[in-house]
Order: C-alpha cells, then structure tokens, then sequence
C-alpha cells in the first residue's frame, strides 16, 4: 500500500479544495444508490458553514490523492451547539464552553479500503497537537457504528445523546501518545 503523507490546510487551502473534500465524503461514507447527489450536497452545506468558524482546523490525508480527512473548530461560547442535549450537562463542561476552551471534531473520513491502517489516529493525534482545548467533544449519529468504534478505540467517552438521534463524545483527559 503507498505511502500516506498528512498536510494541515488553511481556511482558504480547506475551501479551495471543497470539491475534492466532498468527492472523498461520497466515497468515505457510500450511502444508498441514487443517495449520492444529496449526500453530497448536504455535506457541501455543512462544510460551507464549518469553514467559517472560529479556529478551523483541517487536517487531509495524501496517499496518491485524498484518502483521508479531518477538521473542526472552537465551539461557541454561547453553548448554542449543546442544544438538544438529553440530560444535564456536567458544570465543568459548561465553564469550558463559556470560557471557549471546547473544541468539536466535525468530519472524520478515511477510503474504506485505506481504514484499519491508522490514518484517522494520525489525522487525529496532528490536527489536535495545535490546539489547547481543555475538552474535545465528537458528535455522531446512534447507529454510526463505525465512528463509535473509532472513538472507543481511542478511549474517549460517551458524553451522552441528543435529540434527535445523536450523541456525543468527550477526549480523554489524560494527553496524546
């Protein structure tokens, strides 16, 4: 299997590959037949609003080509984004939220045929060296086995769920390998 190189990208590198990014979002995540054309425009919208937040990050895996992904940014201080949080969320994360030090990881996406090589830890372990957050928070939908994979493998933990049919997931505390 070739090489694989990671490179971090600017807001403005990030946007400039926008096509490129959503060609590897279609392939990262086939859905149903016919699906691709929504699914597609669907993350084109997201990314569209992610790129323009506070602290974007984005972290690209080459190996010829895009073969993996990875970005975020510093969540609002407003808390906004905990919106539709089941349950009671822990003071501590509520005075990191308002003091700004919770960053969210928005997109992981690695080619199927390129998974189980260690390129989403290494996406992961460079995009979050840059950042001081004190907390790291992932959001995925209940029945995105995969992603709950990734993240227990990784030690984080479950935070809890949201509506509708979402939960989220904290880093560890304790720093990088």
């Amino acid at each position: 299997m070739a090489e694989v190189f990671l490179r971090r990208l600017s807001r403005w590198q990030a946007e400039g590959q926008r096509e490129s990014v959503a060609d590897l979002y279609v392939e990262a995540y086939r859905g149903r037949a016919g699906d691709e054309y929504s699914d597609r425009q669907g993350f084109l919208r997201r990314f569209e609003h992610d790129v323009q937040q506070p602290d974007f990050d984005m972290v690209v895996a080459d190996g010829p080509g895009l073969v993996g992904c990875l970005y975020g940014y510093r969540a609002a201080r407003t808390g906004d984004w905990w919106e539709g949080f089941r349950g009671i969320l822990p003071a501590e994360i509520e005075e990191r939220t308002a003091s700004g030090r919770v960053f969210l990881l928005c997109e992981l996406m690695v080619l199927p045929d390129r998974r189980g090589a260690g390129i989403a830890t290494r996406l992961r372990t460079l995009l979050l060296t840059r950042h001081t957050a004190d907390v790291v928070v992932a959001v995925i939908k209940q029945d995105d086995t995969q992603g709950r994979e990734v993240l227990q493998a990784w030690d984080w933990t479950k935070l809890g769920e949201f509506d509708p049919a979402r939960e989220g997931w904290l880093r560890p505390p304790s720093p990088l390998p």
